[in-house]
Formats: C-alpha cells, structure tokens, sequence
C-alpha cells in the first residue's frame, strides 16, 4: 500500500498575492482520491515531532528562538513567511511526516510526504521558504537507529539544496546530489558532495540525459542502502521562478528514472515534493500528481 504523508495543516493561510501556492497541499491529496490514484486510507497524519530529533539537525539557540517566534526580521524576510506559532507546528509535522515515510519506505519501498524538500534550512537558520530540514532530520534519524548506513540525497528541484549540503558536509555517511539551476537561488551556492549546475533554459533531453549518466553511477559507487528524493516541480518551463524548460513529461520522465534506480537497485526511497511556482496552480498539481501516480502504478 502506498503511504502518503499528509496534514490539513501543511496548508497554511499566507497573506493575499503571497507568491508560495499552498493551495497546492489541499489539492494534491483531492485530485488523487477523485482520480482513484489513492484512496483516503493511503493517507496518514503525522504527529509532532520530538524535538530531540531537530536538535539531531538544527542547533539549540535556532530551535528555542524558533519556537519562541523569536527570529531576527532579516532572517524572517530571508524565510519568506510571516512567523506564527502554527507555521512552526506546521514544520514539525511536516518534519516527522518525512520521518514516518522512512518507516514505511523500509517495509513497502517508497513513501510520499505531499509537503517536505524543506533543503535551504540550516543548521541554525531558516530561509527560501524552509524553516527545517526535513531531510537532514530524517536521515539523522535513520543513521541513529541503525535504520540506514549510508544515504544519498537525490535533490532534483530546480533551487540548489543548500541547507541540506551545509548540514551534511562533515558527514560521510549522507552524500548529497544536487542537480539545480546555476544562475538561480541561491545566489551563494553551498558545496553539495556533487553538484550539477544547469544553463538556463535547459530543456528534457539535456536535463534527462545528465540525470541519466549520473544517478546509476551515484548509486554504483556510494552503494547508498537509502534514498531520499525532492521532486521540486519547479523545473518546469512554465515555472516564474524556474528559469529552465523542462516540459511535465520531461519532468515525468525524470521521477520515472529515479524510481527505476531505486526499483533496480532496491533501494527504499522516501519523496518530498519541493517546490512548483507556476502561475497556473494546475501545471503544479498535475506535475506533483504524476510523481505520486508513478510511485503507486511502478511499487504496487
């Protein structure tokens, strides 16, 4: 059975003409069910994390001015949201979704959480719309438990995963990948363990071609036993933040492949969406909906 993590919460009311679509969070799970991809049991609750596990990832003094909405203005401006005690529920949730998906990835091979891909958190700061990592505390949480030796990031959106190669880069144990827009956020680039930078305006054939050459020989010579992967959507031509041209059955195309590595190589393999800035909010869906489609037609 399919496991998908998902919580009416992940929708959090933003001020009117805010760029982030969380509509996109209510629409997926509904457009699943309507179209009998999923049925209401696929999806489950998370519950709020532990805090022991984001002070695994994120330092004590982020944390406590975190959830005592204590965080310097510049670095709220730098986040993008305005902060509230729910938007802060909302991460923890969102985090221990991620983190539930990795139980159920190890028993059915993939698990889905319909927000998450939180990668440009730090250790001790939030920005681009992230807070916390959800990935750096879910691989955290499988090296601690013995549940994972060694982990590969696969970081597909379009905006390079900065917070995630900052958090892993003394740790051997997680090799992060990440194939991202060069001239695009973040303007200060982290050193990820691979970094593939895209020309703007790439288009599937290029994009699909570097993903094709590099994933299988990641996974041949990390000899990963877990796989992590942020299907950002934002590679898409019509994207406002994007800056490539990816069409959705290129970006089909790539969730396809990188469900066949993990499939061939049997890999379990825990997704978070990323982003999906496109003006039209159904481009985003229909392009979250195929990575969800692939999952259940390709493990079930």
């Amino acid at each position: 059975m399919l496991k998908i993590a998902y919580s009416p919460i992940y929708q959090h009311p933003l001020p009117e003409g805010h760029r982030f679509p969380m509509i996109k969070y209510e629409l997926i799970p509904e457009q699943l069910i309507y179209e009998g991809t999923c049925n209401a049991d696929d999806f489950f609750a998370p519950h709020p994390i532990d805090e022991k596990w984001i002070l695994r990832t994120h330092s004590k003094d982020y944390w406590k001015d975190l959830k005592n909405l204590n965080i310097d203005p510049k670095m709220i401006r730098k986040i993008g949201f305005p902060l509230s005690a729910e938007l802060v529920l909302r991460e923890i949730i969102i985090a221990q979704g991620t983190i539930d998906c990795c139980h159920f990835a190890l028993n059915n091979g993939i698990s889905l959480n319909v927000a998450g891909g939180t990668h440009h958190a730090y250790t001790n700061r939030g920005e681009g719309f992230c807070l916390l990592n959800d990935v750096g505390i879910a691989a955290n949480y499988l090296l601690d438990n013995q549940l994972a030796k060694k982990i590969l990031v696969v970081d597909l959106d379009v905006h390079q995963g900065n917070g995630t190669a900052e958090i892993f880069q003394n740790e051997a144990r997680v090799f992060t990948f990440s194939m991202h827009g060069k001239e695009n956020y973040p303007l200060h680039k982290e050193k990820s363990d691979l970094d593939i930078e895209l020309p703007t305006y790439t288009q599937d054939d290029e994009y699909l071609t570097l993903l094709y050459a590099t994933l299988p020989q990641l996974i041949e010579t990390q000899k990963p036993d877990f796989l992590f992967f942020i299907s950002g959507v934002d590679i898409l031509s019509t994207d406002k933040l994007g800056k490539l041209s990816v069409s959705t059955q290129g970006c089909y195309r790539r969730d396809e492949f990188v469900f066949e590595q993990a499939i061939k190589y049997k890999l379990p393999i825990v997704v978070s969406m990323g982003g999906g800035y496109s003006p039209q909010i159904r481009d985003i869906v229909e392009a979250h909906c195929n990575t969800f489609r692939l999952a259940e037609k390709m493990f079930f």
